[in-house]
């Protein structure tokens, strides 16, 4: 249990991956504080190898104005009830086409704890096989990226993403 607890809050925001919320919250000590908070519902994060390839992608990201970021597999939890690794099956498929026969969860982590719930959930497949993409609702701009993965530190080096790093180096960490 926290030292302190939320006394009252309201939504400022509200969109279609994330809300905005002010909120005030109570310490131990009695200091009252109020933030606003991103919450978000959550995501998931692929590493994807087939001993030798890493499958990246890349996609456009408005927000910075790059069309260049590579990136692993990653989609939100945005099924209701879907467990993490099942939302990481499904976006194994929907993005690569691909499904895995090994799955091994590597962390799970708050993306920015200063001002977001946003948790993400790691995971490595392994063994992979074809299968058919799923249609998708959303316009999705990917591009697949095989990257040789005797040439990790390469895609470690090229990645700007913070989600794609901590992947690319917990899987570093694991060859070792």
């Amino acid at each position: 249990m926290p030292s302190f607890e939320r006394i009252g809050s309201e939504t400022v925001f509200e969109g279609r991956i994330f809300r905005v919320v002010r909120a005030r919250f109570r310490h131990a000590d009695g200091e009252e504080v109020e933030r606003e908070n991103v919450e978000h519902g959550g995501a998931v994060g692929i590493v994807v190898h087939d001993d030798e390839h890493l499958y990246l992608v890349r996609q456009p990201r408005e927000a910075i104005m790059r069309d260049d970021v590579l990136e692993i597999p990653a989609g939100r939890l945005d099924v209701e009830g879907e467990a993490p690794e099942e939302a990481a099956r499904r976006e194994l498929a929907e993005e690569l086409g691909l499904a895995a026969e090994h799955w091994t969860h590597l962390t799970t982590y708050y993306s920015s704890a200063g001002f977001t719930n946003e948790e993400l959930h790691l995971y490595l497949a392994t063994g992979l096989r074809q299968v058919q993409q799923p249609e998708v609702e959303e316009e999705e701009r990917i591009e697949i990226v095989r990257w040789p993965l005797a040439d990790l530190e390469g895609a470690i080096d090229a990645c700007v993403d913070a989600k794609s790093l901590i992947a690319l180096l917990l899987l570093r960490r694991r060859r070792d």
